[in-house]
């Protein structure tokens, strides 16, 4: 594979990260179903959603709690490219999130919710670079937070 291929397959990958981000954060949590595959996996601790449906349904409810406040900070991204249509990619994740009014411009901060990684597997497709699966791992968790 050439090296302007793999690069740009990393970036790809990269953007599908940081749009997950991006939607969760910005109120549209419901599309984030669109990053998937049709079979995608989305597993953290606890918790284990299979297919388009059921994480739909996950996000959409997460769209639906208008008083939370989020930022997803994911840095230290690194992509294995596998062939050309598959890739690995692991990033780590400082959560800060806080419930309150819905129409706040700010929410105080007392330190991150969580710091760990999303290990995900990519996978080219007719409709482009989608997730095939994600897995959130907790490194530190604060408490009383949930993870």
């Amino acid at each position: 594979m050439e090296l302007q291929q793999r690069i740009e397959i990393e970036r790809e990958c990269e953007r599908l990260v940081t749009r997950y981000c991006h939607l969760i954060d910005h109120g549209e949590a419901a599309r984030v179903v669109d990053l998937f595959t049709d079979d995608g996996v989305w597993a953290g601790p606890g918790v284990k959603m299979e297919g388009r449906e059921q994480i739909g349904k996950a996000f959409a409810a997460r769209q639906a709690q208008a008083g939370r406040m989020s930022r997803h900070v994911c840095q230290n991204f690194l992509c294995d490219v596998l062939d050309e249509d598959r890739a690995e990619g692991v990033v780590y994740l400082t959560l800060y999130r806080q419930d309150g009014e819905a129409a706040r411009a700010v929410s105080s901060l007392t330190g991150p919710q969580m710091v760990g990684e999303y290990r995900d597997r990519f996978v080219r497709t007719e409709a482009g670079w989608r997730i095939a699966e994600r897995r959130t791992l907790v490194s530190f968790l604060a408490e009383g937070a949930g993870a």
